[in-house]
């Protein structure tokens, strides 16, 4: 049993006004000790990281947000290891006179949570994964982006190889994969080798044409009778509620909605969003 209402909250991508409609709906004010889970992606593309960034991190113990890929961008930026795009809107947070502490509580974020059988995730699970094997793999990561030598601990975590999980990877290897899986992972085939190129809604034609299909619907998925994953990272997917999944981005940053979903009853609130980039071929 619950003792609180748990929100989980899509994308937020730098959309700080969006944010503060959704704590301040009726909805949300109303339910029992409201506390938030975030699927990641709380920075970039929108035109507010940095107080976005602050306003969850002021709601302390009522928030628990997840990392995702352009969180960790971020941080590959301040390592020295990544350089920022042209649609990336980070300088708010890079220029702020606690920048340090911002970078340091959003590098201490877990990578997978699990609570009263769910489990969420930035992007996905492989099917070969258990809930105990995918919180086991994030936190090596977790402890890599935690440790004083981050830095020099992300410089192999970036790549597309290898894209398909065996339990006999090496360290880097394997960290590498898990973080691909938990926050990028959209399709895959049959055996759980992922693609990074698809970023639309999933069709039957996927199938059909590359014998690709929505990680959470790869044969065998272990987790599939253990927790309902929650995720974000697919706004062109949109809002998806099944007993075994709850997809909760529905591209606020694309001037669309940004969603909440009650976990104990499924309820939902959405917020209007602006039009703050209607491009989502350019997902990252």
């Amino acid at each position: 049993m619950m003792d609180r209402d748990i929100w989980v909250v899509g994308d937020l991508q730098g959309c700080c006004s969006s944010l503060n409609a959704l704590l301040d709906h009726p909805d949300i004010q109303a339910s029992n000790r409201p506390c938030f889970w975030f699927a990641g992606d709380l920075i970039n593309r929108g035109p507010d990281s940095l107080n976005t960034l602050r306003k969850v991190m002021a709601l302390g113990d009522d928030a628990v947000c997840v990392l995702g890929n352009h969180d960790l961008h971020l941080l590959g930026i301040v390592a020295g290891l990544r350089k920022p795009g042209k649609s990336d809107t980070y300088d708010d947070i890079l220029a702020a006179p606690d920048a340090d502490a911002l970078v340091d509580w959003l590098r201490h974020r877990p990578l997978a949570h699990y609570a009263h059988q769910h489990l969420m995730v930035h992007a996905g699970v492989l099917p070969q994964w258990s809930v105990s094997d995918t919180l086991k793999l994030a936190h090596e990561v977790e402890q890599a982006l935690r440790a004083p030598d981050w830095p020099d601990r992300l410089k192999h975590m970036y790549g597309n190889e290898p894209a398909q999980w065996h339990p006999n990877l090496g360290d880097e290897e394997r960290q590498r994969i898990v973080i691909n899986a938990l926050t990028r992972l959209r399709m895959c085939d049959v055996t759980g080798r992922m693609d990074f190129n698809h970023k639309l809604a999933p069709t039957e034609a996927d199938w059909k044409q590359s014998g690709l299909l929505p990680w959470y619907d790869a044969p065998g998925r272990r987790t599939r009778d253990e927790a309902t994953i929650v995720f974000g990272h697919w706004s062109t997917l949109g809002l998806l509620l099944r007993p075994d999944v709850i997809c909760v981005d529905t591209g606020c940053v694309w001037g669309r909605k940004l969603t909440a979903v009650r976990l104990n009853d499924r309820q939902v609130v959405q917020i209007d969003c602006a039009d703050n980039n209607p491009d989502p071929q350019t997902l990252r």
